[in-house]
C-alpha cells in the first residue's frame, strides 16, 4: 500500500469517529438481522411453461397434426426460446416451452405474456371443439405451510366450501402471497339417457340438449324507461338446483315429457377424478400457503398458527384442520444451526487466540467478530439477500476466514510492541507491512467464488448469494483489521517486555526448530515441490474413492 495512505494512522487520529461508526454498524446490524427475510431456499426463476390443449374424441395423430404442430410453429417465434418439447396423446396435447438459461430473470415474465399472446392469436385456426389452451408458468411458487381439512360425514363439496372460507381468511395474514386448495373434486351434473328408451319414444337426443341449453341461456330482456326510473327486465326459469333440471319439460311429437322421466339426472364428481389428498387415511382438502417475496417465514409461522387456532374454533362440528408441512420450523432449525456454528467458531477462536496470543490479544480478535457479522447483515439487507440455506452456508464458510486478517494485524502490532516500539508506531507499521498482502489474499479468495457469482441459469441464481456473502464478509473483515483492530489493540494490548528494537522475540526453542525445518525445505526446493505435486496427483485419484 502507498506510504502516503495509512488507514490505521487515520483511525488512530480520528478515534471518536471510528467509535461512532462501530456503534452505528452494531445497531444497524441488529435491526437488519431482525428485518432480513427468512426462508428455506433462495428464490429463482423457472424458465419453463406448459401449454396444454384438450380435444375430446381426437386421436393422437389428429392432435399432433391439427393442434400440436400449429402451436409449436407459432411458438418458434418466442424471444429467447431454447427448445420446445411436446406430447400428443388421444384427446390432449402438452407442450413444454423452455427459455435459454442465459435469459435475464426480469425478462422471463414478459416473455410468458408474449407466449400467451402468440397462442391466443392463432386460437381461431384450431379445430372446432378444442378446449383451451391453458398455460402454467407458476412453478416457482413454494408452499411452505400446508394444512389438511378433514371431516366426518361431510361431502367433498361441503368441505370445499369451508376450505374456500379458510383460504380467504388466510389471505389476510401478513406476508401471505398465495393460498391454493389441493385435492378438490369438481362437481358436475350428469344427464344419462338410454338410447333404446329414446328410440321407443321417438326423441332425438339433440332435442334434449338444445332444450337444456335454451333454458339455461342468459339473454338480455330489455329495459322499460319510465319518467322516474329505468326498470330492467329479467326472464325467470334458470335452473337453481337439480330438481329444476329434472322438471324441465321436453316437447316432442305433440307430447310433453319431464326430463327426469326419460333420463337419469344426478350430481356427482368428474370422472376420472382429480388428484386426491388423504391425511391419516381420510379424504382431505389441502390448504397450501406460500409466502410473499422477501417475507420472514419464521414470523409467518406464529401468525398462521394464531389464525388457524381461531379458524378451528369457528369450524362446524365434524370438521378438523391439521398441519401437514411446517417450513417455519425447518428454517428456524437451520438458523439455529448457524447460530450454534457461529458460537462454536467464536469459542474456538477465543481459545486459540488466548492460548497462542494471550488474553488481551484474544479479546481484541474476539471483539472484531460481532462487528464483522453485523456489518454483513447490514450489507445483506442493502443488496436484498435473505437468510436461507445458501446465504447461511456462505456465512459459515466465512467464519473461518473472518479473523485471519485481524490476527495478522494484531500479531504484527504485538511483535513491534515487544521490540520496544511505541503503540502508535507499532499500529501504523502493522498496516504498512500487512495491509497489502492481506488485501491481496482477500481478493484472491473472493476470486475463487467468481464462477458461482457470474454464471448463468437457474442453478447459478440459486447459489449466487454464496459469492456475494463471502466477498462482503472478507472485505468487511479487511477493513475492520486495518481500522478497528489496531484501535482496539492500542487500547488493550500490554507488551510483555520492552527490550529495545534490536530484541529478537523469535529467539526461542520453538522458533529455532521451526527455522531449521524451513531452511531444510528451502535448500531442497525441488524435492519439496516434487513431494507436493505427487500428493496432489494422489489426492485427485483418491477423490474417486470418496
Amino acid at each position: 500500500m502507498s506510504n502516503n495512505v495509512n488507514l490505521t494512522e487515520w483511525a488512530l487520529k480520528h478515534r471518536q469517529l471510528v467509535y461512532f461508526f462501530v456503534l452505528l454498524i452494531f445497531v444497524m446490524g441488529i435491526f437488519s438481522y431482525r428485518q432480513l427475510g427468512r426462508m428455506e431456499d433462495p428464490e429463482y426463476v423457472v424458465r419453463t411453461m406448459i401449454v396444454s390443449v384438450a380435444w375430446p374424441g381426437a386421436t393422437a395423430r389428429q392432435i399432433e397434426e391439427q393442434v400440436t404442430d400449429k402451436i409449436e410453429k407459432q411458438l418458434q417465434d418466442t424471444p429467447g426460446l431454447d427448445y420446445l418439447k411436446s406430447y400428443s396423446r388421444p384427446g390432449q396435447a402438452v407442450i413444454y416451452v423452455t427459455l435459454k438459461e442465459s435469459m435475464n430473470p426480469k425478462d422471463v415474465r414478459p416473455t410468458w405474456v408474449e407466449v400467451r399472446n402468440l397462442v391466443n392469436d392463432m386460437k381461431s385456426t384450431l379445430p372446432q371443439g378444442v378446449i383451451g389452451p391453458a398455460f402454467n408458468d407458476r412453478f416457482d411458487d413454494v408452499f411452505g405451510c400446508i394444512y389438511a381439512l378433514t371431516s366426518d360425514g361431510y361431502t367433498y363439496e361441503e368441505m370445499r366450501d369451508n376450505a374456500e372460507k379458510i383460504r380467504r381468511t388466510l389471505l389476510t395474514v401478513k406476508n401471505v402471497r398465495k393460498v391454493e386448495l389441493q385435492g378438490v373434486q369438481a362437481e358436475k351434473i350428469f344427464v344419462e339417457m338410454e338410447s333404446s328408451k329414446l328410440a321407443q319414444l321417438g326423441i332425438d337426443p339433440n332435442v334434449i340438449i338444445n332444450a337444456v341449453k335454451t333454458q339455461s341461456a342468459m339473454t338480455a330482456s330489455g329495459m322499460v324507461d319510465t319518467s322516474s326510473d329505468n326498470v330492467y327486465l329479467r326472464v325467470s326459469g334458470l335452473f337453481e338446483d337439480v330438481d329444476g333440471l329434472r322438471n324441465l319439460p321436453i316437447r316432442v311429437n305433440d307430447r310433453t315429457f319431464r326430463l327426469g322421466d326419460i333420463a337419469k339426472i344426478q350430481r356427482s364428481y368428474v370422472d376420472p377424478r382429480e388428484p386426491s389428498m388423504y391425511f391419516n387415511g381420510q379424504p382431505a382438502i389441502g390448504i397450501a400457503v406460500s409466502m410473499d417475496k422477501g417475507g420472514d417465514i419464521i414470523a409467518l409461522g406464529p401468525d398462521l398458527e394464531k389464525t388457524i387456532a381461531q379458524i378451528q374454533k369457528d369450524l362446524p362440528l365434524g370438521l378438523e384442520i391439521s398441519k401437514v408441512a411446517n417450513q417455519p420450523e425447518v428454517v428456524k432449525e437451520s438458523i439455529g444451526e448457524f447460530t450454534k456454528s457461529l458460537c462454536e467458531a467464536i469459542v474456538i477462536v477465543l481459545i486459540v487466540s488466548f492460548v497462542s496470543l494471550g488474553i488481551r490479544t484474544g479479546v481484541v480478535v474476539a471483539l472484531c467478530i460481532p462487528l464483522v457479522i453485523t456489518g454483513i447483515f447490514v450489507s445483506m439487507k442493502i443488496v436484498g439477500i435473505d437468510l436461507h440455506k445458501v446465504s447461511l452456508g456462505a456465512l459459515i464458510i466465512s467464519l473461518g476466514l473472518l479473523v485471519d486478517d485481524a490476527i495478522i494485524a494484531v500479531e504484527m502490532m504485538t511483535v513491534k510492541l515487544e521490540q520496544g516500539w511505541e503503540r502508535f508506531d507499532a499500529a501504523c507499521y502493522a498496516y504498512r507491512a500487512t495491509a497489502f498482502p492481506m488485501l491481496t489474499g482477500t481478493l484472491i479468495t473472493c476470486a475463487g467464488f467468481i464462477p458461482i457469482g457470474f454464471a448463468k441459469g437457474a442453478a447459478a441464481e440459486f447459489t449466487s448469494s454464496l459469492f456475494t456473502v463471502v466477498s462482503i464478509a472478507l472485505l468487511i473483515s479487511w477493513f475492520v483489521s486495518v481500522l478497528v483492530t489496531p484501535l482496539l489493540g492500542y487500547k488493550l494490548i500490554q507488551p510483555k517486555e520492552a527490550a529495545g528494537k534490536d530484541h529478537d522475540i523469535y529467539d526461542t526453542k520453538f522458533y529455532r526448530i521451526f527455522r531449521r525445518i524451513l531452511v531444510w525445505c528451502l535448500q531442497r526446493r525441488r524435492l519439496v515441490l516434487g513431494i507436493t505435486a505427487v500428493c496432489f496427483v494422489i489426492s485427485v485419484f483418491a477423490l474417486k474413492l470418496v
